[in-house]
């Protein structure tokens, strides 16, 4: 009879024994998957993936598009503050950075080549890591940081020394550190860098000072070279250690050694389309800025690439500035986006140029689709030749100072700080149209006599930039990309300097100098919400849902190249307050939480 309570007994032994067993293996797999932190699959998936936001861009295309809508055009005046974090000390200057969350824990970088790992539900700072740096590094335009990237269990971020360096993501401890090149030479970094597949893609900065512009490909884990590409022709490209072929055919856009100072900076780092497996990097000017030392097309300078990911090969290239005299580079983002016309659907990206004109192109192979202006003035050129690509110039190029015209000036528009600079634009996959910070001004620009000397500034021109209009500098505009068309613009006194998102919520959140981060209505403009953060704000915008609860956060921090080469635009914004916060914003009711988008 006791045989029967001794079998059950042991059958719940058993029974138990192998749920302990197999929760135990469900923990350590659980425990596994956490070590193995951030992953391939998880990066490409990012755009989709709102309760995290793990690549500057919030995905490798850099549509800066969330689907999240619990904060939209009716709920967002409930949005206030839910904590701040202060970026502390004298160290203060431009604030570009974006905010990365994952896995409980938000990364941010500061000026002076800082980051922070915070809480992110309190923002409590959990570690700190600031680059030392050497004396006499030369950024060009600020000394900026706009983000970092994760893998693995890694975060990673560029320096204004020119070095890549890896931190482990729970201590802030250094796992490893790779010198991109020489910072005595006027090489430096700001960009955020960009994982593809299993590498760590990044460019480099030092345009104004003769640099050979690049982009290399690491091993993202152990931040060891696969691939190098020059962007500037006639130099050799590597590949795992070997060379891997010239960058297009040397001398045949350069005069004799002209090249090899010859500058097209991949300064703004890179964006990715999966889809195709091509990495977009924009170029920029070419060295020096007299374009009448340097005849020919100068390529692949003021140029947006195509390359292979794998391999580091150019698969296309589109020239938006040949033969650049104005600065006008062409290292503005490249976005890939399905573009649909004429009842088809197009494999596109779109990019607003410094130049002031708004490209389509075809993410395969190139082709220009469109190329219509997104500011109101371009002296430099009357329009874009559909059949060749190229620029229909006006006689609007400064004078050669070797000539009789003795290096006589011009006015040009846009100035060289652009029709839009660094800051990114934002995609709507609601809406379907582009958000591009824009904005007016010119400038007087002359060439001077220039030779080249390393680690010295080769610029050979002068110039001074200047308002358009009494009223405003910025403008906020709204582009349709099939047709070229302004559909809507919202003007601001001061230039616009920070990054833009979108949401699925019909909402576009940017910043401005005045210390305000304004969220607009996508579809009219219309102006719904406003933050003052006490400084100007020219960070990068992100949102996320955790706890059942959207997030909205922004770094703020007045600084970047405005006030430094900003000429009589600079004045207008000297009262500017320095700053160096980070604001994160949620709704505060639990009744604007509840109200769905109409």
């Amino acid at each position: 009879m006791e045989t029967i309570p001794r079998y059950r007994g042991a059958q719940r032994r058993s029974r138990n024994t192998v749920v302990g067993a197999l929760s135990a293996i469900v923990l350590a797999a659980m425990s596994m998957s956490a070590q193995a932190g951030v992953t391939p699959d998880m990066i490409s998936t990012d755009a989709t993936t709102p309760s995290d936001v793990l690549t500057v861009g919030m995905g490798q295309s850099g549509q800066r598009y969330s689907s999240l809508s619990k904060i939209n055009t009716q709920t967002v005046v409930d949005l206030v503050p839910a904590w701040t974090f202060s970026f502390g000390d004298e160290k203060q200057r431009g604030q570009e950075t974006q905010p990365l969350i994952y896995n409980g824990k938000m990364f941010i970088t500061g000026s002076y080549s800082r980051l922070w790992a915070l809480d992110v539900k309190s923002g409590k700072k959990l570690w700190a890591y600031e680059h030392r740096l050497p004396d006499g590094i030369m950024p060009c335009c600020d000394v900026v940081n706009r983000g970092a990237a994760l893998f693995d269990d890694l975060v990673i971020f560029s320096t204004l020394d020119a070095h890549l360096v890896a931190l482990n993501q729970e201590t802030g401890k250094v796992v490893w550190n790779e010198k991109l090149d020489d910072y005595k030479a006027g090489y430096s970094n700001t960009a955020a860098p960009l994982i593809v597949k299993n590498l760590i893609v990044t460019g480099v900065s030092g345009g104004e000072f003769g640099v050979v512009g690049r982009v290399d490909a690491r091993d993202a884990k152990t931040g060891k070279l696969v691939w190098s590409r020059p962007t500037v022709e006639g130099h050799m490209g590597t590949l795992n250690g070997k060379d891997n072929g010239i960058t297009g055919k040397t001398n045949a856009s350069w005069e004799g050694d002209q090249y090899k100072s010859g500058g097209a900076a991949t300064w703004l780092g890179c964006t990715y389309g999966a889809d195709v497996d091509l990495i977009y990097c924009g170029t920029g000017n070419p060295s020096p800025w007299n374009a009448h030392t340097r005849p020919g097309d100068n390529l692949y300078s003021s140029s947006t690439l195509a390359i292979k990911a794998d391999t580091g090969k150019i698969v296309w290239s589109y020239q938006s500035t040949p033969h650049d005299s104005w600065d006008f580079d062409g290292v503005n983002e490249f976005i890939p986006f399905d573009m649909k016309k004429d009842g088809k659907t197009i494999k596109a990206g779109a990019k607003a140029d410094r130049n002031g004109f708004f490209y389509v192109l075809d993410r395969t192979n190139g082709k220009l689709l469109g190329a219509s202006p997104f500011v109101s003035q371009q002296t430099w050129a009357s329009g874009v030749d559909m059949k060749t690509g190229r620029p229909i110039e006006t006689a609007n190029r400064p004078g050669d100072p070797g000539k009789e015209d003795k290096g006589s000036s011009v006015f040009a528009a846009p100035s060289f700080l652009g029709g839009k600079n660094w800051m990114p634009m934002a995609y709507s996959q609601n809406t379907g149209l582009f958000y591009v910070p824009s904005n007016e001004w010119g400038m007087d620009i002359w060439n001077e006599p220039i030779t080249y000397k390393k680690g010295a500034a080769f610029l050979g021109a002068g110039f001074t930039i200047k308002p358009l209009y009494e009223d405003h500098i910025g403008v906020l505009r709204a582009m349709d990309p099939a047709t070229g068309k302004i559909v809507w613009e919202a003007k601001n006194g001061a230039p616009l300097w920070g990054g833009v998102m979108s949401t699925a919520g019909n909402l576009v959140f940017t910043g401005t100098p005045e210390g305000y981060l304004k969220a607009f209505d996508a579809k009219t403009g219309a102006e719904l919400w406003k933050f003052q953060t006490g400084s100007g704000v020219v960070g990068q915008p992100v949102t996320w849902e955790q706890d059942g609860e959207q997030y909205v956060a922004v770094a703020s921090g007045w600084g970047g190249a405005v006030p430094l080469w900003g000429g009589e635009v600079a004045k207008k914004v000297k009262d500017i307050t320095q700053g160096g916060m980070l604001w994160v914003f949620k709704l505060h009711t639990s009744k604007a939480n509840s109200v769905a988008l109409k």
